[in-house]
């Protein structure tokens, strides 16, 4: 047996997880992007709360009932997606740009062991980074509104409040894990951002455009339910957001399972 061999036949599961934490947090774009994604949700939160913290009071009285300031304070999950989404496609790109790619593989022959290793990962810090930033923003956003006293505010002891505010941070860490699935499957990091834009963005964003017909397919559209967990007013088209949000979830760990056949079968 040569060198090389005994070492891959050494090498455990644990010791990829190893690995792939070491080059996660070597690249300084995971820092920086997990930076901006804190920064700039509760900036956009503030800016939300802060245009409408003088507004409860000319509402009507079945607008100021369904005035909800958890989700107020939560909508800047759009720009949380962009960045986690970033995130999630370059922890897989970022190998291929580099030719690394073809050292792991080389390291590890078995790809879905290094698939996995990598989505795991990942996970955990997309999971942390996801609760961060929605209590953060939540947090800001009620100390805005507050500045206005004619206006409710929420608290994590309020009822609901806390799986609100916690959903959101699964529903941003959905959204990272199907980011690393789309960077599994175009390996371009240009490529797997339009994708990934395209499907957390633009289809909600154009869907009011389509047919009627087209319009009843696309209310089950992950991004679109999903986002639904901040709520605490729930709308008539979702009445159960959890429910919408593993919708969301098996849907992605379908993707998942589709990126790693590709994966393991075509060349690097």
């Amino acid at each position: 047996m040569s060198a090389v061999a005994a070492v891959r036949s050494q090498l455990r599961f644990v010791d990829l997880l190893r690995s792939e934490w070491t080059k996660l947090r070597s690249l300084p774009s995971v820092w920086w992007t997990l930076l901006a994604m804190v920064v700039f949700s509760t900036a956009i939160t503030l800016l939300v709360c802060g245009g409408d913290q003088g507004r409860y009071s000319a509402l009507s009285p079945g607008d100021q009932l369904a005035w909800d300031p958890t989700a107020l304070s939560l909508n800047s999950f759009f720009m949380a997606q962009l960045c986690i989404s970033v995130l999630g496609i370059l922890v897989v790109t970022s190998e291929y740009a580099t030719g690394t790619i073809r050292t792991s593989l080389s390291a590890m022959p078995r790809r879905g062991w290094l698939l996995a290793a990598k989505t795991l990962v990942f996970a955990a810090v997309a999971l942390l980074a996801g609760q961060l930033t929605s209590f953060v923003a939540f947090l800001a956003g009620q100390a805005m509104l507050d500045r206005h006293h004619g206006s409710p505010t929420a608290a994590l002891t309020d009822p609901e409040v806390l799986t609100a505010v916690s959903g959101t941070g699964l529903y941003l860490a959905a959204v990272g894990l199907l980011a690393v699935a789309v960077g599994t499957l175009t390996r371009a990091t240009a490529g797997g951002l339009a994708v990934q834009v395209g499907i957390t963005l633009l289809v909600p964003a154009f869907g009011g455009a389509l047919p009627s017909w087209a319009q009843q397919a696309f209310a089950y559209w992950p991004s679109l339910g999903g986002p639904e967990i901040r709520r605490l007013l729930p709308t008539p088209e979702y009445p159960d957001a959890w429910t919408n949000l593993a919708g969301m979830t098996a849907g992605i760990a379908v993707v998942l399972v589709v990126a790693s056949v590709v994966f393991r079968r075509r060349e690097v």
